[in-house]
């Protein structure tokens, strides 16, 4: 039932079981392997998928992910935060000439902020190559500006020093796993920004308190099953525990200050999801 959780956790399991009493509310197998995921071992030992895995899948999801309204309906408030993150990029740099949009997928995020700033040079980066030709054409008719992409981990990509006004990472960072990973990406951001430019991030989170998370968790699976289905919400469960490892709200905030952002502000925040941003 647990999926390779080691006996030696039996005792501890069921402590923690017992400190959960409501965890069968949040729905079926890949709810309790979610649990035991996020409870039980290293973010390092845990197993995930690899990054050729997540490419594969992307690379066969490309016509749902170019529309916003199924792309990304599993993301609660997804074109609210859409909105909002291209009017604090719009407003915190006005004058803004080159955008980085991290994990660009279909290029939703990149749409939306040419019709805020337009003209902009876009560079995109994504591990799929058809999600990155995808952006690409949808993208060259609304720019005078450049286009560059490239096919990429953002991990292993030289970004360089002072490139961007402004960088978007929606719904990527959930893949990084390590501390020392989360920490490297955003070290990388801060250097690739120029004075004043500034970073928005939407993505998964989760968070410090397991009452909270358990709380949080049961919400958005209600949310799944109201979409569609108890079906939909069990399928969406089983991909975020073998793909994603996010963390807390506050530990990202935090971990902007510690790389050298000045400010940060949080933009819009509804159960497992927000949406943030920070300034140099």
């Amino acid at each position: 039932m647990f999926g390779g959780v080691s006996r030696v956790l039996t005792g501890r399991l069921i402590r923690e079981i017992i400190r959960w009493p409501n965890l069968g509310g949040l729905g079926g197998v890949s709810s309790w392997r979610y649990f035991v995921l996020t409870h039980f071992g290293t973010r390092e030992t845990r197993m995930k998928s690899t990054v050729e895995q997540i490419r594969a899948r992307f690379d066969n999801d490309v016509e749902r992910f170019s529309n916003l309204e199924t792309g990304q309906s599993a993301t609660i408030d997804a074109p609210l935060v859409l909105e909002l993150i291209s009017q604090a990029a719009a407003a915190t740099n006005p004058g803004a000439k080159d955008l980085l949009d991290v994990g660009c997928g279909a290029g939703n995020y990149s749409l939306k902020l040419l019709h805020s700033l337009p003209d902009l040079n876009v560079t995109l980066i994504d591990l799929s190559r058809p999600m990155l030709e995808r952006a690409e054409q949808r993208l060259r008719p609304l720019t005078k500006g450049h286009i560059e992409v490239f096919q990429s981990d953002v991990r292993d990509l030289d970004l360089g020093e002072a490139r961007f006004d402004v960088i978007v990472a929606a719904a990527v960072l959930h893949h990084l796993r390590t501390d020392a990973e989360w920490e490297a990406v955003f070290a990388k951001f801060f250097k690739a920004l120029r004075p004043g430019g500034s970073i928005w991030i939407s993505d998964l989170i989760e968070h410090s308190s397991a009452a909270i998370q358990e709380m949080m968790w049961r919400r958005y699976g209600e949310y799944l099953v109201g979409l569609k289905d108890e079906a939909y919400r069990e399928t969406v469960f089983a991909y975020v525990t073998q793909e994603d490892t996010p963390r807390p709200l506050m530990y990202q905030l935090d971990l902007l200050r510690k790389v050298g952002f000045r400010q940060v502000e949080i933009l819009h925040k509804t159960s497992v999801f927000a949406a943030f941003g920070a300034w140099t």
